[in-house]
């Protein structure tokens, strides 16, 4: 072993697998990366004097006195105003053209904020996409999956979100990515004018998926720069999560550790929970709120990763194609913010909760209706009016392409109730209907 300017350099690999390597080394911590024979790895386990480190191209290649050499550090961002409009990579290197950022450096993946420092989440956060807004509206310091089929365009609607919402910073981790959505990505920020408040850390199917596991640290410390000493609310999208749990089980099957459910590792839950508790309001007006996607294979909620999804996030935003009006929409039954009652008609107008319920009511009856005409029973003139409400409601609200401001949405609510029906079968507040029904 000799010592270039206070590095390490070991000779001597005990071990190899197709993940990581191992070797006897002193002084090292866990996390910190190194160089093995020219690829990046890190310290993922310590006992005794033998360290284990997973090398993020693969083993392939590497051979037993392959030159390992620590770099004395865990995973860095260096953050400042820089950032803003920038597109990185996994390891927080510009892969944009630009010039390399400025700024203090920050180990990532740190703690998440102390309980005592939150404060209970109240602001609003419109996205302009009414089955968000108007059904299942989203609050400062929240954090929210998106579930959908992998076929969904789930990529759009993130994107559509970062450019509508009002918040000062959007933060993008995209994790296995192909070519066309970053490039998709890169050019709706672009030509919206919109990059000076996005920054971007992107990982894509041509890299390897175990880079994957850097993103979200990478886009949370960045987040928690701009919400802790800027006083910012910042957004973070990250997409797919799915493929960020595949590349976890990718690693512990690889370290041989046991899997449990669906192939998982035991520790998916905590993996999890530790990106998504970084979700918070602070006392002074900073928040980081946490959108995610999840995608399902053939739909199945139950899979380990939706499933433990739904235990630490605060509700979930589902996506479905209504075959009826051809649209992808917010499914209102089966998607839930849990802390929109914070929200809705204190910080909105006071009709949005009765707008809200009735609508998703009537719909409801519109869904028993089209169970009697599948099974040939004959429809009432009910029946038939809520069937062409809820075509109007998908195509006019639920819809993920409309993007109007939360009063426009609650307006429109009122034309389609006044289109369709008569006061009495809405079932909304006689002082609402006084006030709203005529306008």
């Amino acid at each position: 072993m000799e010592n270039i300017a206070f590095q390490k350099i070991y000779t001597k690999i005990s071990q190899i697998t197709k993940a990581t390597c191992s070797l006897h080394a002193t002084d090292v911590g866990y996390d910190e990366l190194a160089i093995v024979n020219g690829k990046l790895a890190q310290v993922v386990k310590i006992i005794g004097d033998t360290v284990t480190l997973q090398v993020f191209g693969g083993t392939e290649g590497i051979p037993t006195n392959a030159e390992v050499t620590f770099l004395g550090k865990a995973p860095t961002i260096k953050v400042s105003n820089d950032l803003a409009g920038r597109f990185f990579n996994a390891y927080g290197n510009p892969i944009d053209g630009g010039p390399a950022v400025e700024g203090e450096e920050r180990p990532i993946g740190g703690p998440s904020v102390n309980p005592v420092r939150r404060k209970q989440p109240s602001e609003l956060i419109a996205t302009g996409i009414a089955g968000i807004d108007l059904n299942n509206t989203l609050v400062s310091g929240q954090k929210i999956p998106f579930f959908a089929d992998p076929d969904q365009p789930y990529n759009q609607v993130m994107a559509m979100v970062a450019l509508r919402a009002k918040t000062d910073k959007i933060i993008l981790g995209g994790m296995g990515l192909t070519n066309d959505d970053y490039l998709f990505y890169k050019n709706v920020f672009d030509n919206a004018g919109a990059l000076d408040r996005i920054i971007s850390f992107v990982n894509t199917t041509d890299n390897p998926p175990v880079e994957r596991l850097l993103v979200p640290d990478m886009a949370l410390t960045a987040a928690e720069y701009f919400a802790v000493e800027k006083n910012e609310t910042v957004l973070v999208l990250l997409t797919d999560m799915t493929l960020y749990a595949d590349a976890l089980s990718i690693v512990s099957n690889r370290m041989d550790q046991i899997p449990s459910k669906d192939s998982m590792p035991g520790s998916l839950y905590s993996d999890l929970a530790k990106i998504y508790e970084k979700a918070v309001q602070f006392p002074d007006g900073g928040s980081i709120t946490i959108i995610a996607v999840t995608t399902l294979s053939g739909g199945d909620i139950t899979h380990a990763i939706p499933d433990n999804t739904g235990y630490i996030t605060e509700g979930q935003l589902f996506l479905r194609r209504d075959s009826d009006v051809g649209k992808v929409i917010v499914d209102p039954f089966r998607s839930l913010s849990r802390l929109k009652q914070l929200v809705i008609g204190k910080k909105t107008r006071e009709d949005h909760p009765q707008v809200m319920n009735a609508a998703i009511r009537l719909f409801a009856d519109a869904a028993n209706a089209k169970t009697k005409m599948e099974n040939g029973f004959d429809l009432t003139d009910y029946d038939q009016r809520s069937l062409n409400f809820a075509k109007d409601y998908s195509e006019k609200l639920l819809a993920i392409d409309v993007n109007i401001e939360i009063n426009e949405m609650l307006d429109t609510g009122w034309n389609l109730f006044r289109k369709h029906f008569k006061p009495e079968e809405v079932g909304i507040k006689q002082e609402f209907v006084d006030k709203y029904w005529k306008k």
